[in-house]
């Protein structure tokens, strides 16, 4: 269900500069920001379309220029699913020479791993035989590596650290909705307090509450204190009730949209379980939780792997 992925795609549409600026600070040294960028969604769709691999993670492709005055591709390719994909490095090598063979330009690959596990670093994808040689080669960010920077992520004022201290904190909180809550509080209460604009504290603010899902019972709680922060600071950037309004019917909609996804994978996965799994999934409210379990469906044995996801 990619409209999960909604949050990090928006981000990186807005604060692509503040990205590279986070992750991958030698290649924001090099390039020609007075001559701005291009984005060309567009084209990457068509080079997604044509590689044929299946389910797909391809986020931007962008058109920039180097201090040097010449012309560079760069293909940026964020893992949003924060989960182990086999053929992760080949994927990559196919973007990278597909756009390569369409543009007849150099390209550039960059890889942010949003998954939990320290140990996944794909670097890329090589095959050799008889002297023949291809692949490709990166080195990925992996945002686990912040975990313990708190202090740094809150004292920077790049709004790309709010967002990565926000999934950080929604990975390490599942299961503790009263963690999560109090997080998302002190992640409010930062954007007011480290010399953001306006603009970036609205979009942070909306963005942050899309990632940290909470129970209705501590939303309802965690309004009115963002609310209060936003009248004690005398910053009233946030129309609360709006986007209240306005994001519990987008999070309600995502929901719906998953559980109808899970219902029908449980009915093709396990036809005379189906029925028992959905009643025990259908009150799950945290959509974090909701899409591991539909990303789980297709390779998991028995129902008791699923119910691990659930029931932890």
């Amino acid at each position: 269900m990619s409209d999960y992925d909604s949050p990090w795609k928006e981000a990186l549409d807005r604060y692509f500069r503040a990205f590279l600026a986070l992750f991958f600070p030698l290649v924001h040294a090099d390039i020609d920001w007075s001559r701005n960028y291009e984005l060309l969604d567009k084209e990457l769709q068509g080079v997604a379309r044509d590689a044929e691999l299946g389910r797909r993670y391809a986020d931007m492709l962008v058109k920039v220029w180097l201090k040097d005055g010449s012309e560079s591709w760069v293909l940026i390719h964020v893992e949003i699913q924060g989960r182990y994909e086999a053929d992760f490095g080949k994927r990559i090598y196919v973007y990278n020479h597909r756009i390569f063979d369409k543009y007849d330009r150099e390209v550039v690959s960059l890889v942010v791993l949003a998954d939990d596990n320290p140990n996944w670093r794909p670097r890329g994808f090589h095959t050799n035989r008889w002297g023949c040689k291809v692949g490709i080669e990166f080195e990925p960010v992996k945002l686990v590596d912040y975990a313990g920077r708190e202090t740094e992520l809150e004292a920077s004022n790049n709004p790309f650290a709010k967002l990565v201290l926000a999934h950080l904190k929604t990975m390490e909180t599942r299961g503790n909705e009263a963690d999560r809550h109090a997080w998302k509080v002190r992640l409010v209460r930062n954007l007011y307090e480290c010399g953001l604009s306006a603009d970036d504290v609205r979009e942070l603010f909306r963005l942050i509450d899309w990632m940290m899902d909470l129970p209705r019972a501590l939303e309802d709680l965690f309004w009115e204190e963002a609310d209060n922060i936003a009248k004690e600071k005398h910053m009233p950037f946030i129309d609360i009730a709006e986007r209240k309004n306005r994001e519990k019917g987008q999070r309600e909609g995502l929901r719906e949209g998953l559980l109808k996804a899970i219902l029908l994978g449980f009915k093709l996965k396990f036809p005379g379980q189906w029925g028992q799994l959905y009643e025990e999934v259908r009150p799950t409210e945290d959509l974090a939780v909701l899409q591991r379990i539909y990303d789980a469906i297709e390779g998991a044995g028995t129902p008791e792997e699923l119910r691990r996801l659930w029931s932890r």
